[in-house]
């Protein structure tokens, strides 16, 4: 499948666990649509590949990023830093690539700042439930239960960032949801207005927090 080669910026944030991840490479199987590369500080997980899933790199590494200003944004989560290429992305950009972005509500807070000369595009992802959401995160963490616990108290803080966002999605069957994301990226591209029910929403986070 192919969609309008147009340099997009397309920002997928949700709390840890409720599967942006899944759907951002689900959508970098499209033509011209391409993942930032994260460097982080963090140890790889079982599979993750290095220059694939993340770049892997030190804490003095990441700061010399910082220091010569080639993050396009950045963000401590979880005591680990997260950040995005500058130079990768502005390459990827520039050669017509939409840009996927699985990043926290902080870098996509940086990138909405700087207002670039791209469109944006950002999506805020849901879990149908907190605990959809304890479970995923049980199987993903191999049931450690001090991460989870630690997921699960910054899950409340996360959620609060809903209203930033373009759009809000409910990640409760995840072929459902991937077509909905992906309806309202081809309707921008279109640069068509494509709205969703705020008020649903709002009801279903109430029921997250309760």
């Amino acid at each position: 499948m192919s969609l309008i080669r147009d340099g997009v910026i397309i920002i997928l944030s949700s709390p840890s666990g409720a599967g942006k991840t899944t759907l951002v490479k689900k959508l970098s199987e499209i033509d011209n649509f391409r993942i930032s590369v994260s460097y982080t500080t963090r140890i790889p997980r079982i599979n993750e590949i290095n220059g694939k899933d993340y770049y892997f790199i030190s804490k003095d590494d990441f700061q010399k990023l910082i220091n010569e200003d080639n993050l396009l944004e950045y963000a401590k989560v979880f005591n680990n830093y997260y950040g995005s290429s500058k130079k990768k992305v502005f390459n990827l950009l520039e050669k017509g690539n939409n840009v996927l972005f699985d990043i926290d509500w902080q870098g996509a807070d940086q990138i909405r700042k700087k207002k670039l000369d791209y469109k944006l595009l950002t999506f805020f992802i849901l879990p149908p439930s907190k605990e959809t959401l304890h479970s995923r995160l049980a199987e993903r963490e191999n049931n450690e239960n001090s991460i989870i616990l630690e997921r699960m108290q910054s899950f409340q803080n996360d959620v609060k960032h809903w209203n930033e966002y373009d759009h809000v999605v409910i990640n409760d069957n995840l072929e459902i949801c991937y077509s909905e994301i992906l309806k309202k990226i081809e309707y921008f591209l279109h640069n068509k207005a494509y709205s969703y029910d705020k008020t649903k929403v709002e009801s279903h986070i109430e029921k997250l927090l309760d």
